[in-house]
């Protein structure tokens, strides 16, 4: 069952992902060739008008080729069923000719404005944050917001020295902004140890106390204060901003945890890769299981938002071979006043970005199959 779901999330968010990509294309006069959800060898495929749907063998993954992008061209006999003729540094025009510099076809991806190829290229990773929106306003208006409001303090605590009560309600840690309570939880296992600035809310008066953090025996760190998760339902804006704040809070999460990651405070041992979640589904399907089918929708959708947010934020790193690295190239082009890199030579730079990107997924798939072994 676990495969089952991991599936039907993986190509929903990947459907949306290349759906924003192919809209823009479409909408900027761009032929887009293939649409194709998977990777590897066709299952199915069928041709309607200039583009050819697909289904690929492996679930992960999929594409949308659009005429040019990586400086291929097609004939229009070609695109309407028979396989691309791949040239470099120049595009077909028909048998025996070639489009010179200035000169590529219409419908081509080279051949729009930078600005129609920068929306084409950031839609993608901005379709899987509305997703996620999407997805956020299901959980919000079915069960509400986990409001960052106290419900015990602990005895011998720094919260309690300095007054703080049930039900008093955060609203900033240092200098974090504080909406709900699973911000709390990520900022002091982000900040272990450090003194806290805590500003809270009282019967409509605000306070301000400095907290010295207390480590337990079992080396985990405490303020003192505790919530309970239960989550507050508001009204048809508050379920809108706080859907909303769904999506940034795992956007915050995805790069503060990046950055742990890059400042060695996490270890490869704490990445997981498709195999990992596809695990993590399944242990979560199982746990919720006995509470009935509308928790486990739940929980489904909330991690279809992580990953839908994680994989939008992951698409925008400025590496090759990601939607991040080609729109590097392509603010370099607006800086630089309309004189684009060498297609070639940018094209060698994602390829082998790529060729490191699959290095890197071969390493992650078996941390995950050791982790879970």
């Amino acid at each position: 069952m676990s495969w089952i779901l991991a599936i039907l999330i993986f190509s929903l968010i990947v459907i949306f992902h290349e759906l924003g990509h192919f809209l823009l294309a479409k909408r900027g006069g761009i032929r887009v060739n293939e649409f194709s959800l998977g990777m590897g060898p066709v299952l199915l495929s069928r041709q309607i008008g200039e583009t050819r749907y697909s289904l690929r063998l492996l679930p992960f993954g999929g594409s949308c080729m659009m005429e040019g992008e990586d400086g291929d061209y097609e004939t229009e006999e070609d695109s309407m069923g028979r396989e691309a003729l791949p040239q470099t540094g120049a595009a077909v025009k028909s048998a025996g000719e070639t489009y010179g510099p200035g000169e590529l076809p219409a419908y081509s991806f080279g051949a729009k404005s930078v600005w129609t190829r920068i929306s084409v290229v950031a839609a993608g990773p901005i379709f899987n944050f509305i997703l996620a929106f999407f997805l956020a306003l299901f959980i919000v208006g079915s069960i509400g917001y986990d409001a960052p409001v106290i419900v015990d303090v602990m005895e011998g605590y720094a919260a309690e020295e300095a007054g703080m009560q049930p039900g008093d309600r955060i609203v900033r840690m240092n200098n974090t902004n504080i909406h709900v309570y699973r911000e709390i939880s990520l900022y002091v296992q982000m900040h272990q140890g450090e003194t806290t600035t805590v500003t809270y809310e009282r019967e409509g008066e605000q306070h301000t106390v400095v907290l010295e953090p207390m480590q337990d025996e079992d080396g985990s760190w405490y303020l003192g204060f505790l919530g309970s998760g239960v989550r507050t339902r508001g009204n048809v804006f508050q379920t809108l901003y706080y859907s909303a704040y769904e999506v940034k809070y795992w956007i915050s999460t995805t790069m503060k945890s990046l950055g742990m990651l890059i400042g060695g405070k996490v270890g490869a041992d704490d990445v997981s890769g498709p195999v990992g979640i596809v695990n993590a589904i399944g242990e979560t399907y199982e746990a919720s299981r006995q509470d009935g089918a509308f928790y486990v929708w739940l929980n489904m959708l909330n991690i279809s938002i992580l990953l839908s947010a994680n994989l939008g934020v992951m698409n925008l790193l400025p590496l090759p071979a990601l939607d991040g690295g080609r729109l590097v190239f392509l603010f370099l082009e607006v800086i630089r006043r309309g004189k684009r890199v060498d297609p070639e030579k940018e094209g060698m730079v994602h390829f082998v970005g790529l060729m490191l990107l699959m290095a890197l997924m071969v390493f992650v798939m078996f941390n995950d199959f050791r982790n879970i072994l």
